[in-house]
């Protein structure tokens, strides 16, 4: 009989100790901190893939290129035209106050890739190098088109600084370089070159 008795015995009661391994599994905070843990690698993962998309050739929009130009477009501008105050002032030649106004307007842009690099830390030497590598090109072709049609439209050249007339051939000149610029740089960026090599810079 004490046999059959143990042989009956109700090991219900052990039921309390799988109770509790199911709740150490489903307990509120280990879950929270898997869940958590979890959403950080998705958001992780998500910043990398936007920054590989974001830097990855072929994919530039418009937008982008546009603001590469302008970039370029005020170093132009500004260096053109202090180029030719100065050459006014000093009573140069046309050819003359012209090629200051290149140089310059190289300098100014270069300048002004140079500031926002040097900024992310990089040695001058390092920024230098990327500034020649992102806007030489661009800064040419501009200054061609710029140069070009002033150099161009009758009357342009011996205009004088005091005149509206200087200042609306100007702009005309500068915003028909922007227009025709764009497009190269666009397609520079896409190609992981000219601006591009700025971007890695700037996070």
């Amino acid at each position: 009989m004490q046999h059959d008795a143990h042989a009956h015995h109700d090991h219900s009661t052990h039921t309390g100790h799988e109770g509790h391994t199911a709740g150490h599994e489903g307990h509120p905070a280990h879950e929270g901190h898997q869940e958590q843990h979890g959403g950080h690698q998705d958001q992780h993962g998500t910043h990398h893939e936007h920054h590989g998309a974001h830097h990855a050739p072929g994919k530039v929009s418009w937008s982008m290129a546009a603001k590469a130009t302008l970039h370029c477009l005020t170093g132009c501008a500004i260096g053109e035209i202090l180029g030719m105050v100065i050459g006014t002032a000093l009573g140069w030649g046309n050819t003359q106050t012209m090629i200051l106004a290149i140089i310059l307007a190289f300098f100014f842009g270069y300048a002004l890739t140079l500031r926002g690099i040097l900024a992310a830390g990089v040695d001058f030497k390092t920024a230098f190098k990327v500034a020649l590598a992102a806007d030489t090109l661009s800064i040419a072709v501009m200054e061609i088109i710029d140069n070009g049609i002033i150099a161009l439209w009758p009357g342009a050249m011996d205009a004088h600084l005091d005149e509206a007339f200087f200042w609306i051939v100007l702009a005309i000149a500068l915003a028909a370089a922007f227009v025709i610029t764009t497009p190269v740089n666009k397609w520079m960026i896409g190609r992981g070159k000219g601006h591009a090599v700025v971007h890695q810079y700037h996070h």
